[in-house]
């Protein structure tokens, strides 16, 4: 089963091709991550993805589901979505554990009595993803990365078998960022993973775990495949439409500008 497949698609907005014959397929065992300067189409395509926006034309599957012919409302229940956007719709006074649990019931607060075996998973991810320190504080006490790591730990209570990161490590300082990424590799090597796919402006932050990537550009795949043939130097000049210089370190891709 292919994790995502889109065929042909394209979004208009206002007479505006936003999404323009986008052909993109994620197959079982890819993590992706997908690069795109701010207005390049990349929330948009996410949106069509958990089943928000509906494609003027192609064909969409995610998780060998057809558009058509399932329940986006079921659909989105598989799909985990960690934005850093989502943190001032949170309740800022609910502690760290009890907006993990929320992640089950999809809720912002927590309505529903959970059971004692809700936080014992609560606690688990918490642990994988080395915020279990943060247990009885509120999410209006945490820093922005660790809040983030609580977001991450929150989509995944629901047991999702596609993990969205968008821009997730929007606003972090460096120290905080590397070690979001940290948890996020971590997360990786765990079993039963679900497949991830990690948005962001930087090519730093496509860590070695992502094999493959997707270049975005004014609504245009501009280029996709393996990570280490995708991102050269001459192909991202031209994709930023500025010469960049290029060194891998650590497996990781830094630009700069020449």
């Amino acid at each position: 089963m292919n994790i995502i497949e889109m065929n042909q698609v394209t979004w208009f907005r206002e007479g505006k091709a936003v999404l323009n014959g986008i052909d993109w397929t994620v197959r079982e065992g890819e993590h992706w991550a997908m690069l795109g300067l701010n207005g390049s189409g990349k929330t948009t395509l996410l949106n069509m993805l958990s089943g928000y926006l509906w494609p003027t034309s192609g064909e969409i599957r995610v998780l060998g589901n057809r558009f058509g012919e399932v329940d986006l409302r079921e659909l989105r229940k598989t799909i985990g979505w960690v934005s850093s956007s989502m943190q001032s719709k949170l309740h800022g006074e609910q502690k760290a554990e009890d907006l993990v649990v929320s992640g089950k019931f999809a809720s912002i607060g927590l309505y529903e009595k959970p059971k004692p075996e809700d936080y014992d998973r609560a606690d688990a991810l918490m642990n994988q993803l080395r915020c279990s320190h943060l247990h009885g504080r509120t999410y209006q006490t945490c820093s922005q990365g660790e809040q983030q790591k609580l977001l991450i730990a929150r989509a995944l209570m629901a047991s999702p078998k596609l993990l969205i990161l968008d821009e997730a490590t929007n606003g972090l300082d460096f120290i905080s960022r590397e070690g979001l990424l940290a948890s996020i590799a971590n997360l990786a090597a765990e079993p039963d993973t679900p497949h991830m796919l990690y948005v962001t402006h930087h090519t730093e932050e496509i860590l070695p775990i992502f094999s493959h990537t997707l270049l975005l550009r004014r609504g245009e795949v501009y280029a996709q495949g393996k990570t280490a043939e995708v991102l050269n130097e001459t192909g991202l000049s031209d994709f930023f439409e500025t010469p960049v210089a290029l060194r891998w370190n650590q497996e990781r891709a830094w630009l700069s500008t020449k």
